[in-house]
């Protein structure tokens, strides 16, 4: 794949002096169009030239597949396919393909030429990355990962040579929907180009072959812990042994091997890389989502440099916020007409005449001062008034800060049942919301017990008096007598009630006494030959307790009945126990380790103990052997059981 475990010069850097530089194809002019101008690289798949398509006057990236593959007619048809579908994915940080074909035994791909470096080449030259550098590499990643999802594509091969950074600092991410095109390539799996990136796997990609966006999420979260820290999470002396620990381990923390990675950061990869897919972010949008808010928490990153000062990456840490407002100033306002008629001066105020009425004038003066002095009283003086607020369901605390910024007193008073005002609030208030109190005044406020409720009391065991004595005592009333069979209660005590001891009702309420008639009589129905659970549910059914106890047989199959005790048709009470002896089949066998194992070893050494075997393996299997077992080794079954082993 492009930049996938090639290698050589880097896009854009000097052919190599390996012999590279000569090589044949150099020069050439591939299917009357692309003219191979020099060597990038060489992986397991393909080697990668830089070329110029002479009919659009562009430069590509050009990919010809190793002869072994071009002559596999399965995988050529399959990597037509998929580049074709490959063709149709259209984004800024997406490698765009352009063009395949085929030129005689060529097989090759047209691929936008991203001059610059690789992701791997990044962590090579600076080591571990701070987690801020790392989410800025990782924020284009998940949008090119959310973009292909959205359009039907699963990448399969997240990993740092696949993800490219071009010389003005663009990250775009290359080669998907070519990972698929491997699975029909036998020989390819021999060439490293899948066991070299079993690091980055996930659990259901290693176990059955499969991958959906979440499998991309998870080697992304791989991709970031290996940016944070400088390693990866799972390593081992054979790929086996790393696939076998993202199946069965979880991936650590971050911060375990880099105590200087924040809490959140932890949390993306850990929530990106848990084994079971659906604990997992279900989508690249959502964990793009988590990423950038917590890149918003953390401080800008350092830019790269290479050493000749020039820029690689420079991405803003955050998206530009909003901008910033004007200062906030304040303006005087105008005084009102009214304010300024308050303003003025006595002198302002024109004389009255004299009056050649005194006594008619005595008369309006003093009706006017009364008036005003009744004015004042009510909206002035102590008898003003205003509307009670409403505190209805606050709290007595919330209730006095309330009115207290009215200038209301609050005096709480008795407590009353209310169905409506949680316990502890406000119930109602005197005077009622709304009507008038007297400012400065004080209202006075009921609170709630809640609603009124008792317990029904526990009856069990007392005597028919006793139980009404008790049901009345706790202000409900008794309900309906009736009696039933009870195989724990004496006869003539009380068995039970409705509604059940504890249960809060209201007062008044009917509770029903159920009056033990003893136990019931029954017969042990006949259930030898039956399978347990069938066994247990007919004993069950008539009212008996069930001991079941287990004996191998080699005559009575696994699960079902040998004899019954006491025998069927025996009359007992409701409530006895009975026996039931259940075959457990043949004696046991121990299962075998078959972990490692070649597949046809495993098989043959189950079908010589007696046992079957279920071979579970994805699309491909490049190791043949076995990565788990179930059931597990040392574990004893019956002869005849099957035995399941995935192999990878």
């Amino acid at each position: 794949m492009e930049n996938s475990d090639e290698k050589g010069a880097p896009p854009g850097g000097p052919s190599p002096a390996d012999g590279s530089g000569s090589d044949p194809l150099v020069g050439s002019i591939l299917d009357g169009r692309y003219r191979i101008e020099r060597f990038l690289a060489r992986g397991g798949m393909a080697t990668v030239y830089e070329a110029l398509d002479l009919r659009l006057d562009r430069v590509v990236a050009l990919k010809i597949m190793h002869p072994h593959l071009a002559h596999d007619e399965a995988f050529v048809a399959r990597f037509q396919r998929e580049a074709r579908s490959a063709a149709r994915l259209s984004h800024g940080h997406v490698v765009g393909v352009y063009d395949q074909g085929s030129d005689g035994e060529h097989v090759y791909l047209a691929m936008e030429y991203v001059p610059g470096r690789t992701l791997r080449d990044v962590l090579r030259d600076y080591g571990p990355l701070t987690p801020e550098q790392a989410l800025v590499f990782l924020d284009p990643v998940l949008e090119a990962l959310a973009a292909a999802h959205a359009a039907g594509f699963v990448h399969r091969d997240i990993k740092p040579e696949n993800v490219l950074i071009s010389d003005d600092g663009r990250v775009k991410v290359a080669d998907f929907g070519l990972a698929r095109a491997m699975e029909t390539s036998e020989q390819s799996l021999t060439h490293g180009v899948i066991i070299g990136t079993v690091a980055y796997l996930s659990p259901e990609q290693v176990e059955r072959g499969e991958a959906d966006g979440r499998s991309d999420l998870y080697s992304a979260g791989i991709l970031l812990f290996e940016m944070i820290t400088g390693q990866l999470p799972h390593a081992g002396e054979s790929p086996l042994s790393v696939a076998y620990q993202h199946v069965n381990s979880d991936v650590p923390a971050p911060s375990t091997l880099n105590p200087a990675v924040p809490p959140e950061v932890d949390a993306l990869v850990v929530t990106a890389t848990r084994r079971d897919p659906a604990l997992r972010y279900q989508g690249a949008g959502d964990f793009l989502v988590d990423v950038r808010r917590i890149r918003s928490s953390l401080p800008p990153p350092r830019p790269f440099l290479d050493s000749r000062d020039t820029l690689v990456v420079d991405r803003e840490a955050l998206p530009a916020g909003a901008p910033a407002g004007s200062a906030a100033g304040s303006t005087a306002p105008r005084p009102s007409a009214a304010a300024t008629a308050a303003a003025m001066g006595a002198d302002s105020v024109p004389r009255r005449r004299r009056s050649r009425a005194p006594i008619v004038a005595a008369v309006v003066v003093l009706a006017v001062v009364a008036s005003a002095v009744g004015a004042w009283w009510l909206a002035a003086g102590p008898g003003r008034t205003m509307p009670t607020p409403d505190v209805i369901g606050m709290s007595v605390e919330q209730a006095e800060v309330a009115l207290a910024e009215v200038g209301l007193t609050l005096t709480a008073s008795e407590e009353v049942f209310s169905e409506t005002v949680p316990a502890g609030s406000l119930a109602s208030t005197d005077p009622a919301a709304g009507d008038a109190v007297r400012v400065d005044g004080t209202v006075v406020g009921a609170v709630s017990k809640g609603p009124e409720r008792y317990e029904v009391p526990a009856i069990k065991g007392l005597s028919q008096a006793e139980a009404t004595t008790a049901i009345t005592a706790a202000n409900l009333v008794v309900g309906t007598v009736r009696e039933a069979f009870d195989d724990r209660v004496p006869e003539g005590a009380v068995a039970s009630s409705s509604p059940k001891a504890g249960s809060v009702v209201k007062p008044g309420t009917p509770v029903e006494v159920i009056v033990s008639k003893g136990p019931k009589p029954v017969a042990v129905p006949n259930v030898e030959g039956k399978k347990s659970a069938a066994a247990k549910g007919a004993l069950s059914e008539v009212g008996l307790k069930v001991d079941v106890k287990q004996r191998f047989s080699e005559k009575v199959k696994d699960g079902v009945v040998i004899s019954v005790r006491p025998a069927a048709g025996t009359v007992v009470d409701s409530g006895s126990a009975v026996t039931l002896v259940v075959s457990k089949g043949p004696p046991p066998v121990t299962v075998p380790n078959l972990i490692d194992m070649p597949r046809d070893k495993a098989i043959a050494t189950l079908r010589k103990i007696g046992l079957q075997p279920k071979v579970v393996e994805g699309a491909f299997s490049p190791l043949n052997r076995v990565i788990s077992q179930s059931p597990a080794a040392g574990t004893e079954i019956p002869k005849g059981s099957t035995v399941t082993i995935r192999i990878i």
